[in-house]
């Protein structure tokens, strides 16, 4: 099958969905080619969630420029979104008068970048902003713009909404050839071979993160190679009060050991940061000793001893330059990179899309908003959070509500069998836990894995044994389920 569209953007990361969603309020025809079964599957999936506010990269860098405007408008994207983001504050925590000159810099940074509201505080106000930073702490920068969301539910709901507006999304679609070919008005056009189809475009975004140098190279544009620079993750059980984001001292190549509360209450350690071989996602013993070294450092009263999960991402940072590269091709006219997304992607994604917008203008691309644009994704119903006159009123329309699977986070059938049906819905067990958390919790689907499998095989239609737990080839079930019929 093949299909033509005004503009095909290649990865269904954060950045990408981000993208797709400001360019869908425009009368074009939009499609997002996505390698993998599902939406952000590579760096938006490893990932801690902060919300940087922008006082970390040098200015003048890409990075920069596109940061504490990202920050920013985190705000009205989760209220038009309504995904989970929590604007706390942060602490940039000093030990000595060495680290106290760093943190005068970094505020430095975060002025010319325009982070509002930086001040150096002392030990006295460290403790009323957080009181469980290390009593050992001297001085901090305070950033009361930072905050922190899921990454992967920030995807998840923009390209809805982008879905919502007409955009299409192809999953299991990794791209395997670009051909490029002329056309009279002097502008390239693109098709992009993959398994499910081949995809003609007059436009091409590249936003394939650790993949975005193949593309790059498959459609003749600029030669660039990627590092993958591994970053081992820690989450544990949730506390009564989530953390306000605290960072230690910053190195060059990375804003060293965070540790951070999460949107749903679980505290987590992040992250380390080494060169590794492409794809590496195993967590190191020495990696996870570091964070939890570091961790306690930050917060000594920290109980290591309750985490939940350890995992690893590879960043996708561009060899030899620590910024993003956002822009039209110079070598190829028409297509659009936006590539390097390393950190702070996640904090930057709405203002990526923004300036992507911004360059394919400069670039002579017709954007006429349409009349029907709608920016308001409505949330799916949380129940574990929903009040308990929502929660009678869910099961009352549907008994489903009341026969809860995962017992860890409280995620009843119906939620599961919404998250299945949304478009773009779950196809996989990782996909239904991304979405309403089941399998989230402190037993890690040990009692509910069962029960998501076979709720999945129901509605897609299939044997338990076709159920994936995430991409391609990961089968959990071989021969009959206990209990299903």
């Amino acid at each position: 099958m093949t299909e033509t569209f005004d503009i095909a953007i290649v990865g269904a990361g954060i950045t990408g969905c981000a993208i797709a969603r400001q360019l869908a309020r425009f009368e074009l025809s939009i499609c997002v080619v996505e390698a993998a079964n599902d939406i952000a599957l590579g760096a938006s999936k490893a990932n801690g969630g902060l919300v940087h506010a922008g006082y970390d990269p040098a200015p003048g860098t890409v990075k920069a420029q596109v940061n504490a405007r990202g920050c920013e408008l985190y705000g009205t994207w989760a209220q038009e979104l309504g995904f989970l983001f929590c604007r706390t504050g942060s602490m940039v925590l000093g030990f000595n008068d060495e680290d106290r000159a760093h943190l005068e810099q970094l505020r430095s940074n975060g002025l010319a970048n325009g982070v509002p509201e930086l001040s150096i505080v002392g030990p006295d106000r460290i403790h009323e902003l957080e009181p469980r930073a290390s009593a050992s702490a001297t001085c901090a920068l305070w950033c009361p713009s930072t905050g922190f969301v899921d990454p992967f539910e920030v995807a998840i709901a923009a390209l809805e909404n982008a879905v919502a507006n007409g955009v299409t999304f192809m999953r299991s679609a990794p791209v395997e050839a670009i051909e490029v070919a002329g056309s009279d008005d002097g502008a390239a056009r693109f098709t992009l071979a993959t398994p499910a189809g081949d995809v003609h475009c007059r436009y091409l975004i590249n936003a394939a993160g650790n993949g975005a140098a193949d593309i790059s190279h498959m459609a003749g544009a600029e030669e660039f190679q990627m590092v993958w620079r591994q970053g081992n993750i820690v989450v544990l059980d949730k506390e009564p009060r989530a953390l306000m984001p605290l960072y230690p001292v910053p190195t060059p190549i990375s804003k060293g050991v965070i540790v951070t509360g999460t949107v749903h209450g679980n505290t987590v350690i992040t992250a380390t940061a080494a060169v590794r071989e492409p794809g590496d996602t195993q967590t190191y013993a020495g990696d996870v000793n570091a964070l939890l070294t570091g961790a306690r450092k930050l917060v000594p009263d920290l109980d290591t001893r309750r985490v939940v999960r350890a995992f690893a991402g590879g960043r996708p940072v561009i060899q030899g330059t620590n910024d993003f590269f956002i822009g039209q091709s110079a070598v190829v006219p028409g297509l659009f990179q936006a590539a390097g997304i390393q950190s702070p992607g996640v904090a930057s994604a709405p203002a990526i899309a923004e300036r992507m917008e911004l360059v394919m203008r400069k670039a002579g691309v017709e954007l006429h908003e349409r009349a029907d644009w709608n920016p308001i994704r409505r949330a799916p119903d949380d129940f574990d959070r929903a009040p308990l006159a929502r929660k009678e009123e869910l099961i009352e329309s549907d008994p489903a509500w009341g026969q809860i699977v995962c017992r860890c986070e409280t995620v009843p059938e119906a939620e599961i069998v919404a998250a299945i049906r949304r478009q773009p819905g779950a196809v996989s067990v990782e996909g239904v836990k991304r979405r309403c958390r089941a399998g989230m919790g402190r037993c890690q689907s040990g009692f509910c894995q069962s029960r998501v499998v076979a709720i999945i095989a129901r509605e897609l239609g299939c044997d338990p044994s076709e159920v994936l737990l995430e991409d391609t080839g990961s089968w959990l079930v071989e021969g009959p389920l206990k209990g299903v019929r």
